[in-house]
């Protein structure tokens, strides 16, 4: 009964369904997709930027008509607002598994898809997170899982020779917010500096949800380093590259997933010039077709793109893909359609390992300035 009374409470709060689930599953011609990510709290905008990707991406979808089994489907989707939390992630699994979906686009960022995961596994219902980078998240050897961006391990990797090679940074401090994801990319960046002949000078750890890096900051100005490197979430970056300023650390900050993209713009201000930040997949201007994808989005949507947004855009488009492949909307099939997939994307070329990792992953590092974040290196990627 408190269970029932926690679920009729989250949609009272806007994680309800776009239409209801009942009366979708009675619809011969209706398929489920759930969406899962933050849309409130302080990641909301980027997850509300992918739903919006997604909602583009099963409309294209519908209009040009879908047959599976040989009937013709029309894609409906569910969404639940996680809020960035694992806890409540727990929840929302539970409420879309309720809800009959077909498969899940989601969640964002690990904590939440790591603690969702297991739920949707034991339904057999598949899922593509369109930005869960920890390495944990696919390890775990669940089929139904799937990343459609590239994992720390060559993230971390690529950040930390970057900062060594090209930046030739000398005295490097490395701050994590504590997270399984953030702890993961600190120690890859950190491996990465040991494989070209460096050491960071000074290793911190903050609370996920903190603002306040007064300590750690006073330990690490005594080090005098020329860059920090943060391993945590776009938000709490600029938090980060306030404090830094105004505690007077005159060293260039880099980061990683969610950094570059508007939210950090608005939140860091003229505090965040110069930051680097490294993204996955290519530049915007290199993706294919983003000229019409970024044209349609703000004709019905009116808002900036968060970086995230074009790889649920093309989860969305894969599921489609591998329901047709595998004539089916049975997540077993589907799973297994996803793993043989192979599709050109938005965002380029998009298959699976047998883990579920994307194949051939891109990163772009990027830099603040003039009030805009500049493509200046590309990793990896097939394009």
């Amino acid at each position: 009964m408190r269970k029932r009374r926690t679920l009729q409470g989250l949609a009272a709060l806007g994680l309800a369904a776009l239409a209801s689930p009942r009366v979708l599953a009675q619809q011969d011609d209706a398929v489920a997709i759930g969406y899962a990510g933050p849309i409130s709290g302080s990641s909301g905008k980027v997850g509300k930027s992918q739903q919006h990707a997604v909602e583009l991406a099963l409309q294209e979808i519908n209009a040009r008509g879908l047959k599976i089994g040989g009937r013709k489907i029309a894609f409906k989707l569910v969404i639940g607002d996680d809020r960035g939390d694992a806890r409540t992630a727990t929840l929302i699994a539970d409420y879309l598994v309720r809800s009959r979906v077909a498969a899940v686009i989601g969640h964002w960022n690990t904590a939440a898809s790591m603690a969702a995961a297991p739920i949707y596994a034991a339904a057999g219902i598949p899922q593509i997170s369109p930005g869960s980078s920890a390495r944990q998240f696919t390890a775990e050897g669940r089929p139904g899982v799937f990343r459609i961006i590239g994992h720390d391990d060559d993230g971390g990797a690529h950040a930390g020779s970057y900062a060594a090679r090209t930046l030739e940074s000398k005295r490097i401090a490395v701050i994590d917010d504590d997270s399984s994801f953030g702890r993961n990319l600190a120690a890859t960046f950190i491996r990465s500096l040991h494989d070209n002949g460096m050491d960071a000078v000074a290793q911190e750890s903050v609370n996920a949800k903190t603002s306040d890096f007064n300590q750690q900051l006073g330990r690490i100005r005594t080090k005098n380093p020329d860059l920090v490197f943060f391993a945590g979430l776009g938000a709490q970056a600029a938090i980060l590259a306030r404090n830094m300023r105004r505690m007077h650390i005159d060293a260039t900050l880099m980061a990683a997933d969610g950094t570059a993209g508007p939210l950090f713009i608005e939140l860091a201000g003229s505090d965040g010039v110069g930051t680097l930040a490294l993204a996955p997949g290519p530049a915007e201007e290199k993706m294919p077709g983003w000229k019409a994808f970024e044209k349609k989005y703000k004709a019905q949507f009116d808002e900036d793109i968060e970086r995230f947004a074009p790889f649920a855009y093309d989860a969305a488009h894969v599921l489609a893909a591998a329901a047709q492949e595998a004539n089916s909307t049975d997540g077993a099939r589907l799973t297994a359609a996803l793993h043989a997939i192979r599709y050109n994307g938005l965002t380029g070329s998009i298959a699976f390992d047998r883990e579920g990792n994307l194949r051939n992953a891109g990163y772009t590092m990027y830099v603040l300035l003039q009030g805009k974040w500049m493509p200046v290196r590309g990793f990896g990627g097939a394009r």
